[in-house]
């Protein structure tokens, strides 16, 4: 991604206090080799989705009007 939006950077932010809620399940000693086939797919869908969400929530709240 390049020239992130303000939006963006806030949602990935986001994304990446959820990714780390589940880093401290793992335990952050874990290195990345050696979480599990689940744990990694875990991680992906946590980060997109807190992405996704942070977007949506962004989107939601942008009370601007359509011009046509």
């Amino acid at each position: 991604m390049v020239d992130l939006t303000e939006q963006e950077q806030a949602a990935i932010r986001y994304a990446m206090k959820m990714a780390a809620e589940i880093m401290e399940e793992i335990g952050w000693q874990t290195r990345l080799i050696d979480l599990s086939e689940a744990q990694v797919l875990t991680l992906i869908e946590v980060a997109v989705g807190g992405f996704q969400d942070a977007m949506l929530a962004t989107a939601k709240a942008d009370d601007t009007e359509i011009p046509f």
